[in-house]
Order: structure tokens, then sequence, then C-alpha cells
């Protein structure tokens, strides 16, 4: 079914996923895997079948890969597994009581099982002219296309915010010759993220490429003409040339209906271990769940990862076909700019070391981050060993000295073997 098409209103789903994206997906692919025999739909607010959205701020944006060959499977796979598309909708409210939910156009929908995989949007700038045209987010294929379409005639582009999508974004199109602006308000790039010395490593990776960096830097106004963008203007007062503008300063979930029809929403939809909400056969998963992880220090915390939205996916699936699920993995994430990849395992929020492992010049090093002297988190900038022996070391939270983490001659799986 499509947004185009009439949907009986009568018309009920043992499993009711929101959402088209990773974490809505899998969970649809894994309850068929599991053996999961009832009716189950997926309602995304796209007009085509589910893809995933990493690519589109590198390939995509490049012009090395279309949407096409990033589908998460093709037409025939949902058909044959009976998993029904409703597409080019989105859900404007949930009744818990008659578990149903209601869409744009008027449509119930009920459910045995729902679970809201509906992810988040991009955070607006509120300045003047921020509606200008040209000036974009980067979230689903629409923006990517518009962006992509602008950028054959574009010489002079500004990125807000330098977060890994507005680096993503930078990289690409200093790739295909534009001349690029990063502006980020604070003192480094990535700075919720990493540490001062990756900061240090993509600020020179991108100057390199000819980018400017404006570091501490904050924007008045989005200047255009004819309701087009040609330039943003500092709080310095600087005005900088622009024919296109890319916003990357956030993303905020999509929960209101969840939160209005009484659900415990907090950054996030907040949900247990098993990625239930706090209303009955309700459960939320991917970008816009909040849950407690082990990995955190019990805190609660929103990913906003590929592999957190597959895990939660399959968290679902397993609990509702009855199933243990006992793997919890560390969550992990990667950013790839320009011919350099950074992989990162674990959260380093509240660390008290940050140790240095290889050369930065070189441009193959890790940081490992340590609290109370146990791994919790590596940043690995090509390097793809330290990655995989790592993911155990913060798994354990094996314990290690600053140096024999900085030798580089130790291999990392013998510290995790050491512990065990």
């Amino acid at each position: 079914m499509s947004g185009d098409s009439p949907v009986e209103s009568a018309q009920s789903y043992d499993v009711l996923i929101v959402g088209a994206g990773q974490a809505g997906v899998q969970t649809a692919m894994s309850l068929r895997q599991g053996g999961f025999e009832g009716s189950i739909a997926i309602v995304g607010d796209e007009n085509e079948l589910p893809y995933q959205r990493p690519p589109l701020s590198k390939a995509y944006l490049r012009g090395d890969a279309e949407v096409g060959e990033f589908r998460f499977r093709s037409a025939e796979y949902w058909t044959k597994n009976s998993i029904e598309m409703i597409s080019g909708i989105t859900v404007e409210s949930v009744d818990v009581d008659a578990h149903e939910v209601l869409t744009e156009n008027g449509l119930r929908i009920g459910y045995s099982h729902l679970v809201w995989a509906a992810g988040g949007r991009a955070r607006t700038l509120a300045v003047p002219g921020a509606n200008h045209s040209g000036v974009f987010s980067l979230r689903n294929h629409a923006d990517a296309e518009r962006l992509r379409v602008s950028l054959v005639d574009a010489r002079y582009a500004v990125i807000i915010g330098g977060g890994y999508i507005g680096l993503e974004a930078a990289a690409a199109l200093a790739q295909r010759g534009v001349t690029v602006t990063v502006i980020e308000v604070q003192e480094r790039l990535l700075a919720r993220v990493t540490c001062p010395a990756v900061s240090d490593f993509y600020s020179d990776l991108h100057r390199a490429a000819g980018t400017t960096i404006l570091l501490s830097s904050g924007v008045e106004h989005i200047l255009g003409e004819n309701d087009h963008v040609v330039g943003v203007q500092l709080s310095s007062g600087e005005i900088l040339p622009a024919d296109l503008v890319i916003v990357g300063v956030g993303l905020i979930p999509n929960v209101e209906p969840l939160a209005a029809a009484g659900v415990v929403c907090s950054n996030g939809v907040e949900v247990d271990g098993e990625c239930r909400t706090s209303a009955p056969d309700i459960f939320a998963v991917g970008d816009c769940a909040n849950f407690k992880s082990s990995f955190s220090g019990g805190a609660r915390v929103r990913l906003e990862s590929v592999p957190n939205a597959v895990e939660h996916g399959k968290v679902v699936a397993s609990v509702i076909l009855s199933l243990p699920n006992d793997v919890k993995a560390p969550p992990w994430f990667w950013s790839h700019q320009f011919d350099t990849r950074l992989q990162t395992v674990g959260l380093q929020a509240g660390h008290d070391e940050a140790i240095v492992r290889g050369e930065p010049g070189a441009s193959k090093f890790s940081i490992v981050y340590l609290r109370s002297g146990r791994v919790i988190a590596l940043d690995c900038v090509n390097s793809i060993a330290d990655f995989a022996q790592g993911k155990l070391l913060v798994e354990q939270g094996t314990p290690a000295t600053p140096e024999e983490l900085a030798d580089t001659t130790i291999e990392l799986k013998s510290l995790a073997t050491r512990a065990a």
C-alpha cells in the first residue's frame, strides 16, 4: 500500500512498525527470520522502498552511487516475506487504549504490538534567512537529491555544524571541487563525541583539502536574494559567500505522537532493556529510543548509529518471539571522510584519561579512553586491528595502564587475554 492508495480503517496488524529506517526494517526482518507468522506492516513517510541512510552524506553526495544501490532489500523480498509497506504516510497520533494509530490523512490502523522506529528530523537554525532556498539539511534521500542537483552550479558552500554529518558532507563537496567553509560554534570539531587529538586531526585533514574551518563562530543571518541564499553573516559581522548552505546541528527525535498519548519521553522515548516503553505493547527502537546502557555507567543515552538500530530491532523481535537475547555488544560507530576511516567503539563520556596509540601525523592511530583505569572506549583512525581488538576490551572493561596502551608493539588482544 502507499500514501496514494486508500487504506481500510479497520485494517490491523500483529506488529505495526512506524518508521522505515534501519531499526524498523531490522525489526521486521528479524521477526521473519525468527519464524514469526503474524501480520507485519511498516509505515514510512517516504514514497519509496527502505534504504540505508549513511551513504547519503558520502558516496551518494559525491555522485558515486545511486539510492537503488543501498536499498535494504528488493521489492520482491517484502512481498515474499509478507511484510506490507505502507509508504508516504505520517502517523499523527496513537491511541494507547484502543491499540490504534491515526495517520495524517485520517486513517486508523490497529496493532497488537507497536514498534516506534520513527527516528528524528534535522534540527533547524533559528536565524533570519534559514528558510531561503539553497539551505539544506541532510536526513533523507529527497534532501540529498536536492542538494546534489544544487551542486552542479555551486562554487561556494557553507556548512553549519562540525559534527559527523557536516564533515562528511564537507569532504564530499570538496572532492567535487566546491570551495567549502565549515562553521562550528564550539572551540573544536566533533567536540561532543571525541577528544582534542582527534578533533585536531580532522581539522588538519579538511584544511589540507582546501576547506576553511571557523571555530568558536556563530551564525547571525543567512543572506538571500530573490529568496535564494547568497551568503552567511557570522556573529562577528564577517560575510561568507554561499551558493548553498548545509545545516548539520543535530537531530530532534520524532516522539510527539507518543508523548501526547502519555508515553514517558525525555530526549527520546524512554525504554527498558527490552526496548519496552511505559505503555503496554509499545516498543521504541533506534535513534528515538532513550535507554540505560551498561556502557555509559547506567546513565540514559540516545544513540544515533546503525549498529544500535540493528541491535534494538533484534531485541524487540526476540521479545515478541519470546526468545532469549543476552548479547549486549558495546555500541560502535564509523565515519568515512576522504580516504580516512574513523571507527569508534564504546562511549567516551566521563573518561578521565585519553591515551594516544600510534602517530596522528602518519594518519594511523587510536585513542584509548580510560575511566578509573579501565578501557571504556576507543577512537580508531585507519586502525582496523585496534578497533577489532578494542571491542573486547570495552566489553570487558579491561584494566590497563597508559604505558602499555600507548605501546604499539603490544597487541590490544593480549590485554584482553590477560584480563580473562
